[in-house]
Order: C-alpha cells, then sequence, then structure tokens
C-alpha cells in the first residue's frame, strides 16, 4: 500500500499543479462523488499546500441523483434552482479554478427516463448564467481541468468477475499509467514533455490549414468533414488571458477543433460505446447530410440516443472532431474504461452538439454570431468514439493539396 499512496499522493499534486496550476490565493470549486470524498481530500490538501485561498466542494450522489430522475417533479428538470445558478455567478466572479472529479456509475442510471436527464441539460446550458460562465472559461478567464477517481461501482463494471479490491486495484494502476504516474515523482517533468510534443503537431495541423478531411476505416466510417474559415486545433495545454499554463485533461493526448457545423456528410460507425448521463449507447451509427444526423441505430441505449438528439436542434449536429493515436498510453491498455475523459484519448473521436469556439475571432462573439460562423452552439456536448488501428485521415488545404494525416491509426504528419 506505501507505493500506492505514493502514487496517489503524486496523481494529487499532478492534478493540482499541473492540471490547474492552481494561483496563490485563488479559489478552486471542486465538483465530485461522495464516493471520492478520501481522493477529494488528498486534493484539497494538495491545493492548499499550493498557494489556494480556498477549496468549495460540491457533491454529488449517483443513487441520490437516480432517486430524483425517478421521483421528482416533471417541473423541477425544466428549470435550474436559483442556488446552482448563484454558484456559477459566485464562481465566475471570483475566477475561481475548477476542477471536475469524473466516475462511473452505470447501474444507477439504469431505468432512469432519458428526456428527463436531456430536459435538465438543456435547462442548465441555456440558462444566460451558464453560458456567461462557459464563454468566460473559454477565453481564459481561470483554469479549469478534469480528472477521474476511481469508485468501486466504477471498477466492477471495468473488472467483471473480479473482487471489489481486486478491480479497484486494477482500475488505479490504469488511471495512473493513463495520467504517467509511476512513484518515481516526475510525472509534472513528463507531462512537461508530453505537452510540448502536442503543441508542436497542433502547430503542424494549424500551418496546413485544411479545408476539409476524410475519414475511413474498415468498420464502415466514411466521412467528409468541412472545416470552417479561420479555425484553428487546441489541445494539452492551455494558457489564461494571463498567460497561467493549464492541461484541461488529465489524462489527454487528443487535438481538437470545430466542423462547420453544416459540412459534414457521411457514415459514422462507432468504435467505442458512448457514455452518455442517461447510460451506455452501444453499437452507435450516424448517417449525416450537410452536417444533420438523418439516419441513427444503435443496438443498445436506442431510446437514450433519440432522447439526447431531441435536445435541441444542435444536437442533430456535431461539434467537435478530436485526433487521438491508437497507441496512446490510454489505448495500449487495451480495456474499455466506460468514461469518456479515458476513453476519448484512446481514439480518435467526435462530439454531439455544443462545439468549441476554436474559430479565430469567435471567441468573444455572442452565440448568434458564433453560429453564422459555422460553429454549434447546442446546450449539450456528447463525445463518442472513431478511431480504429486501420482509420484513415485525409486533409485537403485550401490549394486543393491532398494530404496524408493519419495512416493505420496514427499520425504521419
Amino acid at each position: 500500500m506505501a507505493n500506492f499512496d505514493k502514487k496517489l499522493s503524486e496523481y494529487a499534486d499532478l492534478v493540482i499543479r499541473a492540471g490547474l496550476n492552481i494561483g496563490q490565493g485563488q479559489t478552486l470549486w471542486l465538483n465530485c462523488a461522495t464516493d471520492c470524498a478520501m481522493f477529494a481530500t488528498m486534493l484539497a490538501q494538495a491545493a492548499y499546500s499550493a498557494g489556494a485561498g480556498d477549496v468549495v466542494v460540491d457533491w454529488s450522489n449517483a443513487q441520490l441523483s437516480r432517486l430524483r430522475y425517478l421521483n421528482a417533479l416533471e417541473e423541477v428538470f425544466h428549470r435550474p434552482p436559483d442556488y446552482t445558478i448563484e454558484k456559477y455567478r459566485n464562481m465566475a466572479s471570483i475566477g475561481a479554478a475548477s476542477l471536475a472529479l469524473l466516475s462511473t456509475d452505470l447501474e444507477a442510471a439504469a431505468g432512469i427516463n432519458p428526456v428527463r436527464v436531456q430536459n435538465e441539460q438543456k435547462a442548465l446550458g441555456e440558462h444566460p448564467v451558464v453560458n456567461d460562465y462557459v464563454r468566460r472559461r473559454a477565453i481564459g478567464e481561470w483554469q479549469w481541468s478534469v480528472a477521474g477517481c476511481v469508485t468501486p461501482q466504477w471498477a466492477k463494471k471495468v473488472f467483471i468477475g473480479r473482487t471489489e479490491e481486486q478491480a479497484v486495484k486494477m482500475l488505479w494502476d490504469a488511471v495512473f499509467n493513463s495520467v504517467l504516474v509511476t512513484g518515481d515523482g516526475l510525472s509534472k517533468q513528463k507531462w512537461q514533455i508530453k505537452t510540448q510534443k502536442g503543441l508542436e503537431r497542433i502547430a503542424r495541423l494549424n500551418n496546413y490549414g485544411f479545408k476539409s478531411l476524410s475519414y475511413k476505416n474498415s468498420i464502415g466510417t466514411e466521412l467528409n468533414v468541412e472545416l470552417p474559415n479561420g479555425h484553428y486545433w487546441a489541445g494539452c495545454s492551455m494558457h489564461t488571458k494571463n498567460g497561467t499554463k493549464f492541461v484541461p485533461n488529465l489524462p489527454t493526448d487528443e487535438v481538437f477543433t470545430t466542423p462547420r457545423r453544416e459540412g459534414i456528410n457521411g457514415t459514422i460507425i462507432a468504435s467505442r460505446p458512448m457514455n452518455t448521463p442517461a447510460g451506455l449507447v452501444e453499437g452507435l451509427g450516424l448517417v449525416l447530410r450537410a452536417g444533420k444526423i438523418v439516419e441513427s441505430t444503435a443496438r443498445a441505449g436506442q431510446n437514450i440516443l433519440a432522447a439526447l438528439l431531441d435536445t435541441d436542434e444542435g444536437a442533430r449536429y456535431l461539434g467537435e472532431i478530436a485526433l487521438v493515436e491508437h497507441d496512446s498510453p490510454v489505448s495500449m491498455q487495451n480495456m474499455l474504461f466506460y468514461n469518456t475523459l479515458f476513453d476519448e484519448n484512446a481514439s480518435c473521436h467526435f462530439a454531439l452538439g455544443r462545439g468549441y469556439p476554436l474559430i479565430r475571432g469567435a471567441e468573444t462573439l455572442s452565440k448568434n454570431e458564433q453560429s453564422k460562423l459555422g460553429l454549434n452552439c447546442s446546450a449539450i456536448h456528447c463525445d463518442f468514439m472513431v478511431g480504429t488501428p486501420d482509420l484513415e485521415i485525409t486533409g485537403v488545404t485550401k490549394e486543393g493539396r491532398f494530404i496524408t494525416v493519419f495512416e493505420e491509426g496514427k499520425f504521419v504528419i
């Protein structure tokens, strides 16, 4: 256990000092499940040691959420409570660094009405205070990050047939491997090297200035994706307006941008289950014309998919395209995490719904103005994976040159 404790402490320090790079006197706003209380305490200690002025924790509980979705009055899912809105307003006003600590409890989502989940997501996502919070976060007014925390429920889903103790240990080992924590105390230095390589790749993608990307693999994906004028690629690490460097996802192996909302045509076959707030969608297949999803199929979770696509108009369009090599640290573990933070870093992916304002000059525009530039301004954002070992991606430049971007699931530029 001594080595495990050492790794866990190093992981907490990595999240606070490299993921968030918390500032002196800055407030940390932490959102996590009650099952993650022990690790949340370690994060709070690491934050205070790094100079945080305060740590504010918002707790969630999967079983209580389940009871609420099953029993609460319908109207509560159409209007976010005032105290939730005030929390967003207050955290934005003080520039709190935000950290979401993610775990998975799929059993708690079983049997709930997915329409209720999507109504709640839509109501929160469309509230003007939340919109303002998301806008200010996107333009770099404060740091934010997302990390994972192992729980027994999550571990038992990933490692079926193992004892709870075995499953928890195995999943923590997988998390540590994904974020380059080995117990040698050098994870921050490893991430500095990793992010620098990622930024160099982003620079190459931006220099090409692709107007479109075409995808093809052996499981049925054949898709052409137009990119908006002035788009740019991001990922790995970001900077706030005052120059503070942070890593928004731990782990992260993706570089991403936004597609032109109405410029996507073809067929997508998901290579992994899509994890939504209402549960899993398995065997996902989509057909898009002029950006819109005109056909959708699923081997399991069809009702969940239908509710997701009906959230708003933008839910039937894509909002993010992300490139991840098939031999990333997450992918090389050859396992399904059932958690989007990890699974999206094992595979190229897209997202249904809202896109990031990765169009030059779009960051400060209104939603209507962003939409005119081709950005998807949906209230939701839900990632799904499409990467395979044989995925090929070809880019077309503004000059009409064809450039191979991906070959056999890996970058060649």
